[in-house]
């Protein structure tokens, strides 16, 4: 049992040896940015304002019932409103405290919310095909650049998939959360990373809820090519870089 003791060490608490650490925070290190800034020459799309309008299921027991890891999706596209919804449910920004700390619909340790979304947009209404980042601040899209042969770019980027194979591309969007991990290691030091799985975990299940709820599906994909996907979104793979995936389309009747 030696090979997975190491990581098995990492999956427990460790506070009592956090408590004996002084942090950056602690030592009065300035704290990072909430978001990325972007050159103010960017495409920006509007988000249409979240409403309870897109939704087709407001069972929130139906929902969790009927959640499951969906592989198969029809040709429908995503509304715009319908990818707005999405968007907010997995790192909205409910309300800002006067300490400048963002509550979100999702928990988070501290409030440090590490996570950028990146989408792979396939098909959505009035959205052309290609990458973009989610700005939760101003709840709007940045448009990053059009993707040569998209389909084929993830398929490579989500390898060999055991179920169902090739089947990401499938999908209306992909979901790529990226972690800036300083965000919390500036408060929580060498007990951020455990902390920054779970939070990761938290956003993929409102992915999961939220897609049954509009009729859709959704699938998290851990397995996937890290380097690559890196390099494709232009993380530099340590201070960012991709920690899960999410595939998201209209189920297939």
């Amino acid at each position: 049992m030696t090979r997975y003791e190491q990581q098995r060490n990492f999956l427990k608490s460790h506070f009592l040896e956090f408590k004996h650490i002084k942090t950056d925070k602690i030592k009065g290190l300035p704290k990072p940015p909430i978001d990325k800034p972007y050159d103010s020459s960017s495409i920006i799309i509007d988000l249409p304002k979240v409403n309870e309008n897109v939704i087709k299921e407001e069972n929130i027991y139906e929902c969790i019932k009927g959640r499951r890891s969906t592989r198969f999706y029809s040709e429908e596209s995503l509304s715009l409103e319908e990818l707005s919804y999405l968007l907010w449910a997995t790192q909205g920004i409910t309300s800002t405290t006067k300490t400048g700390l963002t509550l979100r619909t999702v928990p988070c340790s501290g409030a440090t919310h590490t996570f950028e979304t990146y989408l792979f947009i396939m098909r959505v209404d009035g959205i052309r095909k290609g990458i973009y980042r989610y700005l939760p601040v101003e709840h709007k899209l940045l448009f990053m650049f059009e993707l040569d042969e998209i389909d084929q770019k993830i398929d490579a980027i989500t390898l060999d998939q055991p179920f169902v194979p090739n089947f990401t591309k499938r999908a209306a969007v992909v979901f790529a959360w990226s972690t800036i991990p300083y965000r919390s290691e500036w408060k929580y030091d060498i007990s951020a990373h455990k902390k920054i799985l779970i939070d990761v975990g938290h956003v993929c299940q409102n992915l999961y809820l939220v897609s049954e709820s509009i009729g859709a599906g959704a699938c998290a994909i851990g397995i996937y090519d890290q380097k690559l996907i890196d390099e494709v979104l232009g993380l530099n793979g340590d201070e960012e870089f991709i920690l899960y995936l999410g595939a998201v389309g209209k189920k297939r009747k």
